[in-house]
């Protein structure tokens, strides 16, 4: 097995991990109750997409 001959140094070991960052989550607001919502997803609030209502959340209890 290959063993390291010189220690790697902490300039080349951050240069590696430049790109190991976490990014932060996205987060748009729905037009119509101002909730936080991920992108092109629906609201779990109102039930509403890109300023529609796609499920009607009055029902509730008959969507079962």
């Amino acid at each position: 097995m290959a063993v390291p001959k010189r220690r790697t140094s902490r300039s080349r070991k951050g240069t590696r991990r430049s790109h190991h960052h976490v990014t932060p989550v996205q987060v748009q607001y729905c037009p119509k109750c101002n909730e936080a919502v991920m992108p092109h997803r629906l609201c779990p609030n109102c039930g509403s997409y890109q300023g529609r209502e796609v499920i009607n959340m009055d029902a509730g209890d008959d969507a079962k």
